[in-house]
């Protein structure tokens, strides 16, 4: 891998904390593993929807319409 500078004058400084950071983004760009699939998301997970038990017709069934018991 080769860095060159091609406006300015850095300081060691800044040349060792740009590269500090190019070091990291590259190291975590090889750290993830490739063709995993991403993780689900709990809002779409079906599950969460089929936890729940369907209120049942009834008597008191109008009460809950809304609130979730």
């Amino acid at each position: 891998m080769t860095i060159k500078v091609v406006r300015g004058n850095p300081t060691p400084e800044e040349l060792a904390a740009a590269l500090a950071v190019v070091r990291a983004r590259a190291a975590a760009a090889s750290a993830e593993p490739s063709g995993a699939p991403a993780p689900r998301d709990a809002w779409s997970d079906p599950s969460r929807i089929a936890a729940h038990s369907v209120p049942r017709p009834g008597p008191v069934s109008w009460s809950r319409t809304y609130w979730p018991s």
